[in-house]
């Protein structure tokens, strides 16, 4: 099969037709072009056509224009068979992408057409498959063949670029052609094609501070040392142009907002070269008392100051530091100031950047300086005590009145006014202390004593005469020194154990002494027995340094004073020796040893304490004594295997009432209840009437009423409520009626059977028991119970006579006569 353009008179003119035709009408030259004629040249100049087969002309390719915009179809090309001789016998038919909707065919002439207008952005290009049919019989004359046509571009799509705007930043300052950025727009035509898509840039507006490179879409700065702090941001407009910018071409712009920032390239510096400023001289340490200000036109840290003193004088008095926020300087004050020592300061303060760029040191240095005049003000001052803290000392047991010490304090001020003192009141120690308000000389008010307090602590305040509201306040401190008022005691109040097997000579306890006094060489302490009483057969004392040994008597009576005989001890203690062999609990358990103690003070001071000793067995070597454990044995009359035999009974009887106990909890309770389990009324009287006891009884009334009985049924199966009967007024007993036997006897039946049918009493028999004397016994009863309810006069005066335990009795019929009768 052969494709071709329109048919001509012979092959060659078909040839030049289908060119022209291709040509001129799409543009498109055929892939191949055949040749259908061969000849020789002969020798007369003739030639001679040889003839041979037509071969099917193969066909690669049809090209057709994007975006047609005629109103008939546009002509692609033509499909021709070998086989097809003209007279139509021949049907072409076509498929494959856009066949039948984009692309229709002549089945008579295979003249393709583009019935639709095509978009090469969009699909560009199309493939397809041709057939040639006999019409008769619709066999295949040739093969299925494919061919492509592809969508050949014009310019119709404008460079585009990213959305936008665009932001970029380059540094200030910055040298000529300095990139800042590069931007790049797409062409949506084909770039192998023409230069539909060969695009150019160029700066629109931006000029001359940026320049575009035309090729690379790089920007450039165009101006060198552009300066942040004249102008900060620019608007660049970047076009990109098609066809390499000739005429015609399409184009897109897009706008960068550029941005200088910002380096360190602006130094600090005060808007002034001097200042002034007052302080009061009552201003506090530590405090800020002013600021001062240095600008900077960078931003972030190129515009950090740091400030200093650069002057020794005011830099010993004032500081200074920078607040992060604001940038300024705090000046704050290091030392006190006095207007009457120095009324004025001059301080040189230096602003200096902290980042410093070295690119930019041609500039000069980075910093600046200003003159800070500070006059100080006069103020109205509180006293100044002329020391921080006195440390006074009183003796102990001074009178009142007594001079402790005196403060001093004085106006610092220029006009010296007068001071006034006086004490804190609110201190615990102004009740032991008073100051004269003139001289400030503190006296005591009462007698101290250094064994209670020995460190009184107050507070002095000072006033000016002229202005009270002032005050300064100063700490004193009274040590109350000690004087020997309190005499030496033993140390111990415990018994000294005295072994039964003692021997003469033998240590039977080490005492000290101890006193409230203090002694600043340490305390010294002598001992003694006394003087006054006889010969202490039994014990002796003994100085631990020594060695000697003193008694009382003739003994040692030439070492001896009126009052003791004294053993000095430099270790302040002393020991009790036996004085004879074996001591017997049995014979004498206690003994009392006076003794007498005085102390190294001036004047010496002596206390008397009597110790008491027990004697005790003790083991072997005295080491373990057992007194009480011992004497308690010895009373009992029991040995240490009694006593542990006594323990062993005990525990085997812990553990056979334990074992008893847990087998009654195992056991099931039986149904039957003892007798003395109450369960419902049962009441026993178990004495011949008790007074008070008979308050709790069962009311019998019921018995003999058995229809007021109804009135006060209870539940059987809990106890029920105690109620007192005994003391009932005679007219109360007078009202019941009197029931012979047989009454009795129905109560007692309609009550059982009233137990039988009743389905709410617990699931177990119950016993209930109704006690009934009976009438017309001779002797009568003492009972209130059994008494019949009558309205008979009686006297009851003769249970007196019975003896104490019917008295009460006898009042509580007294008491309810008396009631009858009122």
């Amino acid at each position: 099969m052969r494709i071709s353009a329109p048919s001509c008179l012979c092959p060659f003119l078909v040839c030049l037709c289908f060119i022209q035709r291709c040509y001129g009408a799409s543009h498109h030259l055929p892939a191949k072009v055949p040749s259908f004629r061969n000849g020789t040249k002969l020798a007369n100049g003739e030639t001679e056509v040889h003839h041979r087969p037509k071969r099917g002309w193969i066909w690669n390719q049809f090209f057709v224009l994007e975006e047609h915009l005629g109103t008939e179809a546009q002509y692609v090309g033509k499909l021709h068979s070998n086989s097809d001789k003209g007279d139509g016998s021949v049907r072409y038919i076509l498929s494959g992408d856009g066949a039948g909707n984009i692309f229709v065919i002549d089945e008579v002439t295979g003249d393709i057409s583009a019935t639709k207008s095509l978009d090469r952005e969009s699909k560009s290009h199309y493939v397809l498959h041709a057939q040639a049919l006999d019409r008769n019989t619709e066999e295949a004359l040739e093969p299925k063949s494919e061919f492509i046509i592809k969508v050949q571009d014009i310019n119709d799509n404008a460079p585009t670029f990213p959305d936008g705007p665009v932001v970029a930043t380059v540094p200030e300052m910055s040298e000529l052609g300095t990139s800042v950025l590069q931007v790049t727009a797409s062409d949506a035509d084909d770039p192998t094609y023409g230069n539909s898509a060969r695009i150019v840039y160029s700066v629109l507006q931006g000029q001359p501070y940026f320049s575009i490179d035309p090729k690379t879409g790089i920007i450039r700065t165009a101006l060198s040392e552009m300066d942040r702090e004249a102008r900060e941001h620019y608007t660049v407009v970047i076009q990109a142009k098609d066809m390499a910018g000739q005429v015609g071409g399409l184009s897109g712009s897009t706008t960068i907002n550029i941005t200088l920032t910002d380096v360190n390239d602006n130094p600090p510096m005060f808007p002034q070269k001097n200042y002034q400023l007052y302080v009061p001289e009552s201003a506090q340490v530590g405090k800020p008392v002013g600021k001062i200000k240095a600008t900077d036109e960078d931003l972030g840290i190129n515009a950090d100051i740091k400030y200093s003193i650069i002057n020794s004088e005011g830099a010993n008095t004032f500081s200074i530091s920078t607040e992060r926020d604001t940038r300024e300087g705090i000046i704050s004050l290091k030392k006190p100031l006095n207007y009457e020592r120095k009324k004025t300061y001059t301080l040189h303060i230096e602003g200096t950047n902290t980042h410093v760029d070295p690119r930019f040191s041609y500039l000069g240095s980075f910093k600046d300086t200003a003159t800070l005049k500070i006059t100080v003000g006069d103020v109205d001052e509180a006293p100044i005590f002329s020391i921080d803290h006195y440390i006074m000392d009183v003796y102990e047991n001074s009178p009142s009145g007594t001079e402790v010490g005196a403060v001093t304090a004085r106006d610092p001020d220029s006009r010296n006014s007068p001071v006034r003192y006086f004490l804190d009141s609110k201190e615990e120690g102004v009740r032991y202390f008073r100051i004269d308000e003139s001289s400030g000389l503190i006296r005591t008010t009462q007698s101290l004593d250094r064994e209670d307090i020995s460190w009184h602590n107050i507070t002095v305040m000072a006033s000016e005469v002229d202005n009270p509201s002032l005050l300064s306040h100063v700490p004193v401190t009274v040590q109350v020194l000690d004087v020997n008022d309190n005499p030496p005691e033993i140390a111990t109040d415990e018994e000294v154990i005295v072994c039964e097997s003692s021997r003469p000579g033998q240590v039977i306890q080490t005492v000290t002494a101890v006193d409230k006094d203090d002694f600043a060489n340490g305390q010294r302490f002598s001992f003694a027995l006394p003087s006054q009483l006889p010969v202490n057969p039994n014990f002796t004392l003994k100085d631990n340094e020594d060695g000697a040994e003193i008694g009382v008597g003739g003994e040692v009576s030439e070492q001896q004073n009126d009052a003791a005989a004294e053993v000095f001890s430099p270790d302040s203690s002393a020991s009790i020796i036996a004085r004879r062999r074996r001591f017997n609990q049995q014979t004498q358990e206690l003994y009392e040893l006076p003794i007498v103690v005085w102390d190294g003070g001036e004047p010496s001071l002596s206390g008397t304490s009597t110790l008491t000793l027990r004697v005790c067995p003790c083991q072997r070597h005295g080491k373990v004594r057992m007194c009480q454990g011992e004497a308690f044995l010895s009373s009992a009359g029991l040995s240490t295997g009694a006593l542990i035999a006594i323990l062993l009974c005990i525990v085997i009887l812990l553990v056979i009432v334990v074992l008893f106990i847990t087998l009654r909890r195992s056991k099931k309770e039986p149904l039957i209840i003892s007798e003395e389990d109450i369960r419902e009324n049962v009441v026993t009287y178990d004495d011949e009437g008790g007074g008070e006891e008979d308050t709790e009884a069962f009311d019998i009334i019921a018995l003999r009423n058995p229809a007021a009985a109804e009135e006060f049924k209870f539940r059987r199966d809990i106890r029920p409520e105690k109620r007192k009967h005994c003391a009932l007024p005679r007219s109360h007993r007078a009202a019941a009626v009197e029931l012979d036997e047989s009454d009795v006897h129905e109560f007692i039946r309609q009550r059982l059977v009233e137990a039988d049918m009743d389905i709410s009493v617990p699931p177990y028999d119950s016993l209930q028991t109704y006690a009934y004397e009976g009438q017309g016994s001779p002797t009568g009863s003492v009972s209130p119970l059994d008494t019949p309810g009558t309205q008979s006069e009686q006297d009851y005066n003769y249970l007196d006579n019975w003896g104490p335990q019917f008295q009460k009795l006898a009042e509580l019929y007294a008491e309810a006569e008396a009631e009858v009768t009122a």
